[in-house]
């Protein structure tokens, strides 16, 4: 992939991603094939503001954990509101990283 396509893809979707890890990808990408920027294109990446909106506001259903893909803590929060509402405030705290985590899996299993 150019350095061109590279420095526009982290531009515009560098806050999906831990950004420690932004020059991990950054090589990653540079190494890529134009098939693999396709893909790594078309991937949806999860915005971490969204997912702590909704988590402030429904997280004690477990919609955060669902929007994830973390099903299993998703309907433990359900069940119990959110741990009576301990799990809740905990995930207002971390979502935002676990999201940037998931995107960043959802990135690395394309390249």
């Amino acid at each position: 992939m150019t350095d061109d396509k590279v420095s526009m893809f982290l531009a515009t979707n560098g806050k999906f991603f831990p950004s420690n890890q932004l020059l991990n990808i950054k090589d990653k990408l540079s190494q890529a094939d134009e098939s693999r920027l396709m893909i790594v294109m078309a991937s949806d990446y999860k915005d971490p503001m969204t997912l702590l909106i909704i988590s402030i506001f429904l997280g004690y259903l477990g919609i955060d954990r669902f929007m994830l893909g973390d099903v299993g803590m998703g309907v433990l929060k359900l069940l119990t509101g959110g741990l009576c509402g301990v799990l809740t405030i905990i995930d207002w705290i971390t979502i935002q990283d676990k999201c940037k985590e998931k995107n960043l899996q959802t990135l690395m299993l394309v390249l």
